[in-house]
């Protein structure tokens, strides 16, 4: 079984997958009377269906330990989707590009492992694991374009799993 180490989320090194949300990541404002700093268009987000709906959802996420075997990947055509953690340690980000006819390039695929206060929102048409708690059950809120179709979510089987390593 491959194995894969997983690596510190930082923007960079995220940017090719999508936006890393977090204070800081770009200049910010006083608002609300200098009680806060407000961060302006923290990620990219997109749709290219028009009836698709914005779906803000919250999601309870049960913890699981590393090693964790990646088995599947998902992708969504039309939409990016942010995860954004409410209550929240670390949580695991697997990632891999697309290759030319769609599928993803597993030779390519990247884990993260994301701190407390970061958030994270996938490009459209991003191959990635479903979100997965580290070290305690989290709540995210998730942003997404979505109509009840299948054109929603795609998912791709792994041939053979991935274990991915802390």
């Amino acid at each position: 079984m491959r194995v894969l180490r997983s690596q510190r989320l930082t923007a960079a090194a995220f940017a090719p997958f999508g936006q890393v949300v977090t204070v800081g990541a770009s200049a910010g404002s006083s608002a609300n009377q200098g009680t806060a700093t407000r961060y302006d268009w923290a990620a990219q987000l997109e749709s290219t269906r028009p009836e698709a709906k914005p779906n803000l959802a919250v999601f309870k996420s049960v913890m699981k330990r590393l090693p964790f075997k990646v088995k599947l990947l998902e992708r969504h055509p039309a939409s990016t989707q942010a995860f954004l953690p409410m209550v929240c340690a670390r949580f695991l980000v697997c990632v891999a590009p697309t290759l030319a006819d769609g599928r993803p390039d597993l030779a390519n695929l990247r884990a993260f492992l994301c701190g407390p206060g970061e958030g994270i929102n996938y490009r459209r048409d991003v191959w990635h694991h479903p979100i997965i708690a580290i070290d305690a059950d989290a709540q995210f809120s998730m942003l997404a374009w979505e109509d009840g179709t299948a054109g929603d979510c795609v998912e791709f089987v792994l041939p053979e799993p991935v274990l991915v390593e802390g």
